[in-house]
């Protein structure tokens, strides 16, 4: 009974002295007035139970197990209680001093000087801890410190009451509703400080990672619907190069309307050269005034001397005049080669504005932005430390591929009955990669048109200066030119077999070789020889033709999108209709007045516009397919709300389109 007693313990005051019920040990038993209260009132008036606590101990057979405290002095009972439970010892508990309890005293001690085995001690070791009726709006600190959680794990009272009711802002991090949980007694960490990340510039987008796996089949990235940053990068340069204006007192040039204005000098040094043609040369971009086009002008000073090159070639002194108009006229033929390896000509005249004798103009296609092979390949800036250039090789394949479409721009001009007779390194420009043209062609014939000669042998001649210049791109060397001799070219041509393939060096000893009668030489028997690296040519062409074709599908929906917004720019706000109850804004033309503020000024949660280019596009791309989605539109007053689809906004938006459209149609 006793172990009964002290298991579950009346914790209810008792109003009157238990009753003896005649048990033999009564006497032995602890008096549970003196376990709750510290004492019993009716000690004195005939309870039978034992009022002596050192006494009680004695007798108690069972007690509950309590947590082990190592930091606690040793305690030895003053008799051993009699259990049939084994109990082990500790050593040092059997020399310790034995326990006695401070302040007990029989019949005068006060209750709190009682120790209950019942009632849970405060042990400051003890570590399980639950907070009860804890308030943190009451409890908050004051010696600066601030809770440390900004949410309640136990409770979403604190959360429910931050979510936001408004439309959610993807592109802000607000934090601020996570901090009001202090106030409702939720937070246990620090308060983080707002911090709102700005909207993505669209119009900067960067490039699109390798990993698109995360898209699923009817969704598309923004870089879907504009051109590559490749493309898009190259033809802004190129527009921005034709676009460009320099500030000085270059003349116009022309008699209108056929005048060229906007002069910009394209040359990259100011020196003085005459090599190619005898003459000193400039080139300029020019705009024509009868359309508004631009192209390229190469102006050849006069009264210049002939270099060694054509000296050596028995041509007699020619400092530049024009001496017959009909080199003008015979040049102008040159209209009718069309290939996409030559540089096109349109016209040539001779003029006397640049107020430093005659100059003869040869207008071409401009191409922005083109290099000569000259300037990609042998860059003066290609120097090591010890001051010397260094030239990297060229592949084999990008001579392959210069080997090809030289072939082709050469066919070209020979069905047109011309010879190309001018093929340097700085006369072959780079327009595009690994895309080359033939520039400045018809210079010679204008310039040597009083010595003629046969079109064959010309022809003929473009084979071997054909050789030549692949030589000097294989051996990557400027120095060989036409007048280089034999010997020299041979050496060349054999150090090449370090470097590319026997077919390569066949190609070029073939071109450099001196036709003979037995073995005729023409273009024909080259373009059989070279028939397996055409076709090769021909492959990426095609393949790049894929690729432009496959941008030009981007552009071709934007364009929808631009007739789209047209219209709505069209509709919208017309003031000179404010007054008309036709036109008014209260029907169909106040949905679409809503809708243009639903896609294009939204606003996030600090009231700032949201430039987001994806939530414009996908709206309009609704718009214009004529979705069932429903949208909910609301005036800006808060006042007039409607829910409508984007089927009916494109219904009215084609109404009142056509409205606008009727002939004589007057509001």
């Amino acid at each position: 009974m006793a172990a009964t007693r002290f298991n579950q313990p009346e914790l209810r005051r008792p109003t009157s002295s238990p009753r003896p019920k005649g048990r033999e040990n009564a006497k032995d038993t602890l008096c549970r007035n003196v376990l709750i209260y510290g004492h019993c009132r009716y000690e004195d008036q005939g309870c039978a139970f034992n009022h002596d606590p050192n006494k009680g101990l004695g007798g108690v057979v069972d007690q509950p197990k309590k947590a082990l405290n190592v930091d606690s002095p040793s305690f030895t009972p003053a008799a051993l209680p009699a259990s049939n439970k084994g109990a082990s010892v500790i050593s040092q508990a059997a020399n310790a001093a034995p326990f006695t309890p401070r302040g007990l005293a029989s019949g005068t001690a006060t209750p709190n000087a009682q120790l209950d085995p019942e009632i849970p001690q405060f042990n400051p070791t003890q570590r399980d801890f639950t907070p009860q009726n804890y308030d943190l709006s009451q409890n908050i600190p004051t010696n600066g410190a601030t809770p440390e959680a900004p949410y309640d794990p136990f409770s979403m009272g604190g959360v429910s009451q931050g979510i936001p009711t408004s439309f959610p802002n993807h592109y802000q991090e607000d934090i601020s509703n996570l901090a009001a949980g202090v106030a409702t007694g939720g937070a246990y960490f620090q308060g983080q400080p707002s911090y709102n990340v700005q909207p993505l510039n669209y119009h900067f987008y960067a490039p699109i990672g390798p990993h698109t796996d995360n898209l699923t089949p009817y969704q598309k990235s923004i870089h879907d619907l504009f051109l590559s940053d490749r493309l898009r990068e190259e033809l802004q340069r190129k527009s921005e190069a034709s676009h460009q204006v320099m500030l000085n007192t270059l003349p116009n040039i022309g008699t209108p309307p056929n005048s060229y204005h906007s002069l910009v000098a394209l040359d990259t040094t100011q020196n003085r050269n005459n090599t190619v043609f005898g003459c000193i040369s400039w080139v300029y971009k020019a705009t024509l005034e009868k359309n508004g086009k631009y192209y390229c002008l190469r102006r050849l000073e006069g009264e210049e001397n002939l270099s060694e090159i054509y000296l050596n070639q028995h041509l007699p002194y020619l400092g530049y005049t024009l001496a017959n108009d009909k080199a003008i006229r015979a040049v102008k033929k040159w209209n009718e080669v069309n290939s996409a390896g030559v540089v096109s000509f349109i016209d040539a005249f001779t003029t006397r504005q640049f107020k430093d004798g005659s100059s003869l103009i040869i207008v071409t296609n401009y191409h922005p932005l083109s290099k000569t092979l000259l300037e990609v390949h042998f860059s003066a800036t290609n120097t090591n430390r010890y001051g010397s250039r260094q030239n990297s090789r060229i592949s084999e394949d990008t001579l392959w591929a210069y080997i090809v479409q030289i072939t082709l721009a050469i066919k070209a001009v020979h069905q047109a009955n011309f010879a190309v007779r001018c093929m340097h390194l700085s006369k072959v420009i780079l327009t595009d990669k690994n895309r080359i043209r033939l520039n400045a062609c018809p210079i010679f014939d204008i310039l040597h048109y009083e010595y003629r000669r046969d079109i064959k042998e010309l022809q003929c001649e473009d084979l071997c200066l054909f050789g030549v210049l692949m030589l000097s791109l294989a051996t990557v060397n400027a120095t060989i030119t036409p007048q280089t001799t034999a010997q020299v070219l041979k050496t060349n041509v054999e150090s090449l077999s370090r470097f590319y393939s026997v077919e390569l060096i066949d190609t070029i000893r073939w071109l450099l070789t001196t036709p003979s009668t037995t073995e005729p030489k023409d273009l024909e028997t080259f373009m059989r020889g070279i028939s397996g690296r055409m076709t090769t040519a021909l492959d990426s062409s095609l393949q790049a033709r894929d690729e432009i074709t496959s941008e030009l599908y981007r552009e071709l929906e934007n364009s929808r999108l631009v007739r789209l917004m047209a219209k709505l720019g069209n509709i919208n706000e017309r003031p000179e209709y404010d007054t008309n109850v036709q036109w008014s804004e209260v029907g169909e033309r106040y949905i679409l007045k809503l809708f243009r503020d639903y896609v294009f000024h939204p606003l996030d949660a600090d009231g700032r516009p949201v430039t987001d280019m994806a939530w414009i596009l996908k709206c309009l791309n609704k718009l214009d397919a004529g979705s069932d989605e429903k949208i909910q539109l609301t005036s800006r007053d808060g006042e007039n709300c409607f829910i409508v689809s984007f089927k009916d906004i494109k219904k009215q938006v084609n109404a009142a389109w056509g409205d606008l459209q009727k002939p004589g149609k007057r509001f």
